[in-house]
């Protein structure tokens, strides 16, 4: 299901106030990392992804591979940090998810 703009300028505010728990550094983007990547979305629904300054990952590729490997949508991208969102399987965790779903 793609996010209508109204629905992606709820999560943007949701977003503003936290802080990547992911960063890509040198490595790039590894495989146990995408599968972090996808944990964390399942517990929270929305996370920050952020590129650090010595990585040759450039934004729009890793958003682009991590649509494709853990099933997410990108919200935005500021420079260098992503904004992911994917709704949780589990109903204990759809907090974000079922106020998106009101919008």
């Amino acid at each position: 299901m793609e996010l209508r703009g109204k629905q992606k300028r709820f999560l943007r505010s949701k977003a503003h106030h936290l802080q990547p728990i992911f960063q890509i550094g040198k490595g790039g983007i590894s495989g146990p990392m995408i599968t972090q990547i996808g944990e964390a979305l399942e517990k929270r629904e929305l996370i920050k992804v952020s590129l650090l300054q010595n990585t040759d990952e450039i934004a729009t590729d890793v958003a682009h591979i991590l649509t494709e490997e853990v099933h997410c949508q990108v919200v935005q991208i500021i420079g260098r940090v992503l904004v992911l969102y994917r709704p949780s399987s589990k109903e204990k965790y759809q907090r974000i998810s079922k106020e998106v779903k009101a919008i």
